[in-house]
């Protein structure tokens, strides 16, 4: 990842701290300029798949991977070492991404516990620790309300865009057990997300112990007290784990500069010129009653059922796309774990097809088409799910090539039957239809009970 732009321009550095699996901060991650009053930067991650389309079995393999530092701290023994596949992975070493999923999915011992990602960018790191647990219940936060499920909490992300997050489980008795529970997001940067989040779970259901899980970890001693402060204040136990350390420089004033720069660089105009290319439909044959993801909740017997018919679809998706030599899987929003486990379902039918993965976003990010930036190129589109807060822009980061960069020659767009409307289809579609053809691959939301 890069992050040359944003320095010299802001001042703004990474520094690299503990390293637990090979792979230091600056590798991890990249700098972007946030369109947010309240941030002026953004971390960009390398093993994410959010806003740079990325190999899928490295971002499972790393969710995993954290998911295996999660279970070691929870059974008190040392991780599984996954050695160089990580760093080798993020090097583009030709197997290695497939390698490091390969080896960080091999059967561990289950360890019972309630996993926690959140919206949206979250979502499917969250499902992927809780898939390396082996028996965990898995429940994600939603932007979106849902009719027939009652909120069991929620809580305020102070530095997002959109703050307002939800907890709709199809089952509240499964969130009202002493057993440990994991907050997974992608980043920790002062942790007052997760720590507002224990306080609001505690105050329904007292637990014993809660692990902070995260790519990166950037808090500062301050916040690391206060972290063992709450857990004295609530007689409990919080531990933290992450696949790196670090910290942001951030210089004087950085937040006006950012606004600033931002104010300086025009938006990108859309590019509606050019032909367009064929939209067609895949059957996914999506298994009846499996959930889409982890908005209403995920059962480990939910994992088995996926993992028996994953190949199936994969194989439905590759019927589709005969002659693609590089494929980009984009989901949509909250809903990223489906389609990164069919990204890397495809990759795996297709050995011989670059596969990549990524998905839409409500986070505003300045683009700049500059080598040393991380955001190069951006889609803007409208919303086309009916949101409770109303319509607004959506974006699609680095899906267009950039200058000097090779775009994709298939595009596989997974959305949820919500998603699947008419401002879908004059929208990103349109968008997308100008950059390659389009295999659109619906999936049915999960309405009912687990």
């Amino acid at each position: 990842m890069t992050a040359a732009w944003v320095g010299s321009r802001l001042g703004v550095r990474l520094a690299d701290g503990a390293r637990p699996v090979g792979a230091g901060l600056s590798a991890l991650v990249g700098l972007a300029v946030r369109r947010n009053p309240k941030r002026a930067h953004l971390l960009v991650s390398a093993v994410l798949g959010k806003h740079v389309p990325t190999d899928p079995r490295l971002v499972y393999g790393s969710g995993l991977l954290l998911g295996e530092l999660v279970r070691a701290r929870l059974r008190g023994e040392d991780p599984c070492d996954p050695g160089p596949l990580l760093p080798d992975a993020l090097q583009v070493v030709p197997g290695a991404a497939a390698a490091l999923r390969d080896r960080m999915r091999a059967p561990q011992v289950p360890v019972d516990a309630i996993v926690l990602g959140y919206a949206e960018t979250a979502t499917a790191l969250g499902h992927s620790v809780a898939d390396a647990l082996g028996g965990a219940y898995y429940l994600h936060s939603t932007r979106r309300p849902v009719e027939g499920f009652a909120t069991y909490g929620g809580f305020e992300e102070e530095h997002s865009h959109a703050t307002s997050h939800l907890l709709l489980p199809a089952d509240a008795e499964a969130l009202d057990r002493d057993v440990p529970v994991v907050l997974v997001d992608d980043e920790l940067s002062t942790g007052r997300t997760v720590l507002n989040t224990i306080q609001a779970l505690h105050t329904v259901r007292p637990r014993s112990h809660y692990v902070l899980a995260a790519l990166v970890d950037l808090r500062d001693a301050a916040d690391r007290a206060r972290m063992d402060d709450l857990a004295v204040h609530l007689g409990t136990r919080i531990d933290a784990v992450a696949l790196a350390g670090g910290h942001v420089e951030l210089p004087d004033g950085v937040l006006e500069a950012g606004k600033a720069l931002v104010a300086g660089i025009p938006s990108q105009a859309p590019d509606d010129g050019g032909p367009r290319f064929a939209v067609s439909r895949a059957a996914l044959e999506w298994p009846a009653g499996l959930p889409d993801g982890g908005r209403h909740g995920f059962l480990p017997e939910h994992r088995a059922w996926l993992e028996k018919d994953l190949a199936r679809m994969g194989e439905a998706l590759a019927d589709g796309l005969e002659g693609a030599s590089r494929v980009l899987v984009l989901g949509f929003e909250e809903l990223m774990y489906a389609p990164l486990r069919l990204a890397e379902a495809l990759a795996d039918a297709l050995p011989h097809v670059d596969v990549f993965y990524s998905t839409t976003t409500r986070s505003p990010v300045l683009a700049v088409d500059d080598p040393g930036y991380a955001i190069r190129t951006r889609l803007t589109f409208p919303s086309h799910d009916d949101p409770a807060d109303g319509p607004g822009e959506r974006y699609a980061y680095n899906v267009a090539p950039g200058v000097g960069q090779r775009g994709f020659d298939r595009i596989v767009l997974v959305v949820d039957d919500a998603g699947d409307t008419s401002a879908l289809a004059a929208g990103l579609l349109e968008r997308l239809r100008a950059l390659a053809p389009v295999l659109v691959a619906p999936i049915p939301s999960y309405r009912g009970r687990l």
